[in-house]
C-alpha cells in the first residue's frame, strides 16, 4: 500500500484529495496547522491526520517522521499549502509581502527539503507541486500571489533535474478556479481606500471574482488530476486541473502579450 503526505489537507483541494487518495487505497499523512479541529479524516482508515505548519521547520521534520514511523514509507509528497494574498501593493505591509512567499515557496521548499532525504534512500518518490493558472498568467492586483505560483513554476521544473540523481519525479498541477473557502479564509486582500487611483480596479477585480468563483470547478477534479500526476509513471511535468485552466492556458501560448493582456483587461472590464 503507497503512503501520501499531503500539506494544507483542511480544507478545499488538500482535504478532498486526500479523501479521494484513501478511496483509493492508499495511505494517507494528511497535515495541517490545527488537526485538533479536523473530525472527518480522522475517521478515516489508514489516515494519520498531524500536525505541519510550513513556517515551523521542527512541525515539518516532526510530521515526516511520524508519517514514517506511521506507514514506513512516503511515496508521494504533495505540497498544496498555500493562500492567496491580493491587493494594491502601495497598500500591504512588507510582513503580508513576506508571508505570502514565506507560505507559498518557502514552506514548500522546507517541506521538500524534508522529505528528500528519505526519497533519496529509497531511490524514489514523487514530488507534486500545486501551482494555478496564475501560476502562468496574472490576474489584476494578484503582484504577490502571482508572483510565488510563478516562483512554483520556476522552481519546481529547475528541481526536476536533480531529482532525476535520485529517482525522484516532480509534477506541477494547475488547478483552474476552484470552488473552495480560496475566496474564504485561504484569501487575504489588501487596500487603502483613501489611494483613490486604485479603488477602480479593486471594485471590478473584486465583482468579477465573485462570478469566476461561483463558475469554478469542483475541488474533486483537481483530486482528480493529482491522482494521475502521482500514478500515470511517465515523465510528464505539467497538467491542468478544469476547462478553464486548460482553455486559458491554451490562449496563454497562443496569443502574444498584448493580444492576451488585452482580453483580460475586457473581461474584468478595465
Amino acid at each position: 500500500m503507497k503512503t501520501i503526505l499531503i500539506t494544507g489537507a483542511s480544507s478545499g483541494i488538500g482535504k478532498t484529495t486526500a479523501k479521494f487518495f484513501q478511496q483509493k487505497g492508499w495511505n494517507v499523512i494528511a497535515t495541517m496547522r490545527s488537526p485538533q479541529k479536523e473530525d472527518k479524516l480522522t475517521r478515516l482508515d489508514h489516515v494519520l491526520v498531524t500536525r505541519l505548519d510550513v513556517q515551523d521547520p521542527s512541525s515539518i521534520a516532526a510530521a515526516v517522521e511520524e508519517g514514517i514511523a506511521r506507514f514506513s514509507k512516503i511515496d508521494v509528497l504533495l505540497n498544496n499549502a498555500g493562500y492567496g494574498s491580493y491587493g494594491v501593493l502601495e497598500a500591504t505591509p512588507m510582513e503580508k509581502i513576506r508571508r505570502q512567499f514565506d507560505v507559498n515557496v518557502n514552506g514548500l521548499l522546507a517541506t521538500t527539503q524534508a522529505v528528500l532525504p528519505h526519497f533519496r534512500a529509497n531511490k524514489e518518490g514523487i514530488i507534486v507541486n500545486i501551482s494555478s493558472i496564475g501560476g502562468k498568467m496574472g490576474f489584476p492586483l494578484g503582484t504577490l500571489y502571482h508572483g510565488s505560483k510563478f516562483a512554483v513554476e520556476g522552481l519546481s521544473e529547475a528541481l526536476s533535474f536533480e531529482m532525476e540523481a535520485i529517482g525522484v519525479k516532480v509534477k506541477i498541477v494547475e488547478p483552474g478556479i476552484i470552488k473552495t473557502d480560496f475566496d474564504g479564509r485561504s484569501f487575504d486582500f489588501n487596500n487603502d481606500v483613501s489611494m483613490a487611483e486604485y479603488q477602480g480596479v479593486v471594485g471590478k477585480l473584486l465583482t468579477g471574482m465573485g462570478s469566476l468563483v461561483e463558475n469554478g470547478s469542483e475541488p474533486e477534479v483537481v483530486a482528480e488530476v493529482i491522482y494521475r500526476a502521482a500514478t500515470d509513471g511517465t515523465d510528464q511535468l505539467r497538467y491542468t486541473a478544469g476547462l478553464d485552466a486548460e482553455q486559458i492556458v491554451a490562449l496563454r501560448k497562443a496569443e502574444d502579450d498584448a493580444t492576451f493582456l488585452k482580453g483580460f483587461k475586457t473581461q474584468f472590464g478595465l
